[in-house]
């Protein structure tokens, strides 16, 4: 008889009650994926900015049914990329409208002031 190398398992696994229901993948984590990423696609045309909210409100509410489910509601992989995406198209969001008001800043700022008359006007 030969053993297989390596650490033994402390606790046996225990079998799964037949009333118990499969584990499934919550449809909240594809749509902060999805969300997440039109936002991170978006960002630098402000517009990103809305998926990407509703992208972390969502998974907010995911990952707190996920933790009331007791580990029958999976997708946790798909939660992380899609807040990682969702935070990415906020800080595009946000450079963007900087770059806008830097940019609307300088050009006031050259902008002359005033009338430009003829030389011959008194």
């Amino acid at each position: 008889m030969t053993t297989v190398p390596g650490p033994a398992p402390v606790v046996p696994q225990g079998h799964r009650h037949p009333y118990d229901p499969e584990p499934v993948r919550s449809t909240k984590a594809r749509a902060v994926f999805a969300l997440g990423l039109i936002g991170a696609l978006t960002g630098l045309f402000v517009g990103g900015a809305v998926p990407a909210t509703i992208a972390l409100t969502l998974a907010r509410q995911a990952r707190r049914e996920a933790y009331a489910s007791g580990g029958y509601l999976t997708g946790g992989d798909w939660l992380r990329r899609g807040e990682q995406m969702a935070r990415a198209g906020l800080v595009l969001t946000a450079a963007a409208v900087v770059a806008a008001v830097v940019i609307g800043v300088v050009r006031y700022a050259d902008g002359s002031f005033g009338h430009d008359f003829a030389p011959n006007f008194d």
